[in-house]
């Protein structure tokens, strides 16, 4: 058991590590068109292939501070009337989305743990009279949405942010239903990382 408990601890520091990237994605929510190591907005959306019938109509606020690694809705309509978790919802856009599709009698609530991106979601969604999208601030760890509560659990590009993906993943399927759908993009590595990398927290958001 201990060595099993051991295997499982994070590699960096857990607080250090969502510190750095609280302050990336502010700058990201504040500037976004700054200069990042990464694409952000309409133009994003686009080479990823969201449709175009959902994303232009929505406001540059909703599209600009979009940061994702690739398209989480192409791999299955999400269902008129379904409720939805956007684990690590940012600036909203991939719960804007997601709130065409359910419609007015579905629900989405977005999670995410930086102030500035909450702030820019929450306003953005009052703007859009949006009122069956909610934002709450929490992490992917300690999701805060009741068991069982949701029918798909949508995410982008953040399960690789999480020093502890076991317990992110655990709690994804904390809150969906039985028979539930997780549809999420993220980045991944075919190769053993070396050790030193794993230990860089710089590397970590690079």
């Amino acid at each position: 058991m201990p060595k099993d408990s051991a295997a499982t601890q994070p590699l960096v520091d857990p607080d250090e590590l969502r510190e750095q990237v609280k302050e990336k994605y502010k700058e990201v929510a504040i500037e976004p068109g700054g200069e990042f190591h990464f694409h952000t907005g309409r133009y994003l959306a686009q080479r990823l292939g969201y449709a175009a019938s959902i994303v232009d109509p929505l406001p540059d606020v909703a599209v600009e501070s979009f940061a994702g690694v690739a398209n989480p809705h192409s791999m299955r309509a999400l269902d008129e009337g379904a409720r939805i978790v956007d684990a690590g919802s940012g600036a909203g856009f991939d719960s804007f989305v997601a709130a065409a599709q359910v419609g007015p009698t579905g629900q989405v609530i977005g999670i995410d743990m930086t102030e500035e991106m909450l702030e820019k979601s929450r306003k953005t969604s009052r703007t859009m009279a949006l009122n069956h999208v909610e934002f709450r601030e929490g992490l992917l760890e300690e999701m805060p949405v009741e068991d069982g509560w949701a029918d798909i659990l949508i995410s982008n590009g953040v399960f690789n942010l999480c020093p502890d993906k076991q317990l992110a993943f655990a709690e994804a399927y904390r809150v969906l239903r039985p028979g539930g759908r997780l549809q999420f993009a993220d980045i991944a590595n075919g190769k053993e990382v070396p050790e030193g990398a794993l230990n860089n927290i710089d590397l970590w958001t690079a």
